[in-house]
């Protein structure tokens, strides 16, 4: 009988270099995984973590790069007022 954490996970099989092994390895040591099965998914999430942040990043600089002036004061207006409201109540 499958695990709940078995049941979500598939089985592949890949072929690696043997620095790529060796780097899944030293994973696995540093984060104290099980297997190199986790140390290896430690750094597929990793690696999906940052091509989240970049891509976000790239939509902020995107959104930016191409705000007008009117906007861009709209949002510095807004910013203003939230970090006096945030601080209308904080002695000095």
């Amino acid at each position: 009988m499958e695990t709940q954490a078995t049941s979500r996970k598939i089985k592949r099989s890949f072929t690696l270099s043997r620095e790529s092994a060796a780097f899944v390895t030293e994973v696995r040591r540093r984060c104290q995984a099980r297997s190199d099965s986790e140390a290896l998914d430690i750094v597929l999430r990793e690696a999906i973590s940052a091509q989240k942040r970049a891509e976000l990043n790239a939509a902020v600089k995107e959104y930016y790069d191409n705000a007008t002036g009117e906007e861009l004061q709209e949002q510095a207006d807004w910013a203003k007022g939230a970090s006096a409201s945030m601080f209308s109540g904080v002695p000095e």
